[in-house]
């Protein structure tokens, strides 16, 4: 299933804030000005962001 515009945007946010935080980055920067969201986005486009979104059956 495809990731939603707010999913992705709720998931960036999310692992931002956990780089943020003191959390290790799970890629290797590719220059030394990323910002935390820059990070983010790129661990969510390789696939190994350490977060999932969990879709409730009510609707």
């Amino acid at each position: 299933m495809e990731l939603t515009k707010y999913e992705i945007a709720r998931l960036i946010g999310a692992r931002a804030l956990q780089l943020s935080m003191g959390a290790p980055p799970l890629i290797k920067a590719e220059n030394s000005k990323m910002s935390f969201i820059q990070i983010a986005e790129a661990e969510l486009e390789k696939g190994i962001i350490p977060l999932s979104v969990v879709h409730s059956g009510a609707g």
